[in-house]
């Protein structure tokens, strides 16, 4: 099996349909009640089990059944119509009665429970629950925070796509998420990590990727391993390349310091900063190491990659600058202002399109939504679709970002339209990089990577991940997430990248 795979519910479905013979429901409570027996601590402790009206039910009935026979006090509420349950989830449901269980509509509020155990709806949902569900739900959530104990969702928090990752209200806000067969995108985008909590997928002893082309992957080392390897001695700084960054106008020369600092720091031979601001400093007194340029003879300069973006602006001399950024033959990063002004003028678009390369795109949700002229609640509702969007429109590898960033990489002929799309999740990262300046650094962890000559596609994914991971790592020393700045990063990523590069790294 590929734990790294991931499918959306249509292919869940294709591969459940070809194992309804399998007693998948059986292995699915049997691995749910392993892990639940573990949480639930003292046995004879009350766990409180819910089931819904649909198979995610019938796993829950056989969780409940399970645990029973570990002799544990469980109190199972059923939330549905008997007589119209799926087959296997009746059979699971008679097999606990037969057991010595029984069943009640509400939820008990005089018990100090040891467990919750969510299995009111899995994968599919695709609207808000109601009525004697959405109460239950609430009040599950309610019980769990009241007793500090933990609630464990079968498959998928109810509430929550698996899909898009939208929670709808209510939802389970579990601590942990078994989830069956293989991960789902939904867990790890948008909403979905903070409904999951700790995710562990049980396999059921099915290999699905061999059956069904996996909708997506989880970014892992594994991705771009191929590329971090040892340094020969025998080179110079010539050997790294030369990257560029282009902004930096009045106001915003911070920027592209920063994803300077970055670029240097991930191993860019050399570096130079095309400032806009004409008050800019001549040095970099932090990293002097850096050479600026004025930002209209940067393109001038043999670069073997350049981020465009970083504190441009939205001047007329900043528009001509990414108009011959565009034009230039040199691989491409597009970012911050660079994206609001391709967004705001079609000519700039048929630059970007006819690139003989491809090109990267890193937009935040709302950059996303100038991109492709919609909301940022249209971007966040379905943040895959919305970046494999952005990919085929532009014909770009696309990194959109927040919480677990979608990378969206096109396949097929660039100049004559892409035609597939290839889907990245990124599961690194924490709260303290939602502050100023954490995508200038990504920028120029990227486009150093580009000017060392790696692949645009594994670039993309290698900074994804290693600026994620480099945050986490701070967090785990006790620098954030509070306060965790976008400058700690870069030293931090540095770290990491040689540890990964020795086969030291742990993340």
């Amino acid at each position: 099996m590929n734990p790294n795979a991931l499918y959306q519910s249509p292919s869940l479905r294709r591969i459940e349909s070809r194992h309804a013979h399998d007693a998948l429901m059986q292995r699915a409570g049997a691995a749910a009640a392993e892990w639940a027996a573990s949480l639930a601590g003292q046995r004879n402790d009350p766990v409180l089990i819910l089931a819904g009206p649909g198979n995610n039910g019938g796993d829950a009935f056989e969780v409940a059944r399970l645990l029973r026979q570990r002799f544990f006090d469980v109190r199972l509420v059923f939330v549905g119509d008997a007589e119209k349950l799926p087959s296997d989830a009746a059979a699971a449901r008679q097999a606990f009665i037969a057991s010595g269980g029984t069943t009640s509509t509400a939820i008990p509020d005089d018990v100090r429970w040891s467990l919750i155990v969510d299995g009111l709806f899995g994968i599919g949902l695709t609207r808000a629950p109601a009525g004697n569900y959405a109460e239950s739900i609430s009040t599950a959530n309610r019980l769990a925070e009241r007793d500090n104990c933990p609630l464990l969702a079968l498959d998928c928090p109810s509430g929550l796509n698996a899909d898009t990752g939208v929670a709808f209200a209510p939802c389970i806000e579990a601590c942990h998420t078994i989830t069956f067969i293989a991960g789902k995108p939904g867990l790890l985008t948008a909403d979905g990590p903070d409904c999951c909590g700790e995710i562990r997928v049980a396999d059921l002893a099915l290999n699905p990727a061999d059956e069904v082309v996996p909708d997506g992957h989880i970014v892992t080392r594994a991705a771009f391993s191929s590329h971090l390897k040892p340094r020969r001695n025998n080179t110079h700084k010539g050997s790294f390349g030369s990257a560029g960054i282009l902004g930096g106008d009045q106001t915003m020369v911070g920027a592209a310091l920063l994803a300077g600092r970055a670029a240097l720091k991930l191993g860019a031979g050399r570096v130079y900063l095309g400032l806009l601001d004409a008050d800019a400093p001549a040095v970099d007194p932090i990293q002097p190491e850096l050479m600026m340029r004025r930002a209209d003879t940067l393109l001038e300069t043999d670069l073997q990659a350049l981020a465009c973006g970083p504190g441009l602006g939205h001047s007329p001399d900043a528009v001509q600058l990414l108009e011959q950024s565009l034009q230039a033959p040199v691989q491409l990063l597009l970012d911050a202002d660079a994206l609001n002004l391709l967004a705001a003028d079609s000519r700039l678009e048929g630059y970007l399109v006819k690139r003989a390369a491809p090109a990267i795109l890193t937009p935040h949700p709302a950059e996303a939504a100038r991109l492709l002229g919609c909301s940022v609640a249209d971007i966040q509702n379905d943040r895959i679709k919305a970046a494999g969007e952005l990919a085929g429109r532009y014909r770009c590898h696309v990194a959109l970002k927040g919480c677990g960033t979608v990378i969206a990489i096109p396949q097929g002929d660039f100049l004559r339209g892409a035609v597939n799309r290839k889907i990245w999740l990124n599961s690194t990262g924490n709260p303290g990089m939602a502050t100023a300046g954490m995508g200038d650094v990504l920028s120029g962890l990227i486009v150093a990577l580009l000017a060392q000559n790696w692949p645009p596609e594994l670039a993309l994914l290698a900074g994804v991940h290693l600026h994620g991971a480099a945050a986490d790592r701070l967090v785990a020393h006790g620098v954030g997430p509070v306060g965790l700045t976008a400058g700690e990063v870069i030293d931090a990523a540095r770290h990491l990248f040689n540890e990964w590069v020795a086969g030291t790294g742990k993340l």
